[in-house]
């Protein structure tokens, strides 16, 4: 609230759910660690029919949780003990990618490479006509490999354009986030669209047809 943003706080999972399915949110700040439903299976409830980002925040320093609460479909994660400054830094981030804060200078586009369709001011992605539903950070990842299809991205170009300049996140970060692309292309059929370029990164496939 000091930073300027309006909140809606909820003590249990059930309670969040409750809150999401009444109010208009932008960003879901999400606790593993709560009463009758933890944040884990909330974050797959909420993700039954929304894309709205979530950032995680867990007591949990442990890797694998990291990376499970990124592979169910959240945006980001924070560790405890965080400063607030860092959270609220991670916050705006995310934000900024969503456009629910200003665009002054954004660049916004469309992309077509074959079937896919990625359309940057609608925040939409479709592989023939059907609706692919990418989180705000999957949505950063997939713009950049498809304004340069073809072309190999290391994980730190793709880092840069998911969370921003000066912000660290592991490899295996990314990696979690370019398999959730490539399940979620997968379930409307197009297949090994991102081909990963073993050593140095990740590229998108020029013939990205139905069958390929």
């Amino acid at each position: 609230e000091r930073a300027g943003m309006a909140t809606a706080t909820a003590g249990t999972g059930t309670q969040a759910m409750a809150t999401f399915r009444a109010s208009k949110i932008d960003l879901i700040v999400l606790d593993i660690g709560m009463p009758d439903m933890d944040g884990l299976e909330v974050c797959r409830q909420i993700r039954k029919t929304s894309s709205i980002p979530i950032l995680f925040l867990s007591a949990r320093d442990e890797e694998i949780d990291r990376i499970l609460g990124l592979e169910i479909g959240g945006d980001d994660y924070v560790t405890k003990p965080f400063s607030p400054r860092e959270l609220v830094a991670r916050v705006k981030t995310i934000l900024k990618r969503t456009g629910t804060t200003s665009t002054a200078g954004r660049n916004e586009q469309d992309f077509t490479v074959g079937e896919l369709r990625l359309e940057s001011a609608g925040r939409t992605v479709t592989f023939s006509g059907n609706a692919v539903l990418p989180t705000t950070l999957e949505f950063a990842i997939l713009e950049t490999l498809m304004a340069r299809p073809g072309m190999v991205f290391n994980r730190e170009q793709l880092m840069v354009a998911a969370y921003g300049p000066g912000t660290y996140v592991a490899d295996r970060t990314i990696d979690s986030h370019i398999r959730n692309i490539r399940a979620k292309l997968a379930a409307v059929g197009a297949d090994s669209v991102i081909t990963t370029v073993h050593g140095v990164g990740f590229k998108l496939r020029v013939d990205t047809e139905r069958g390929h």
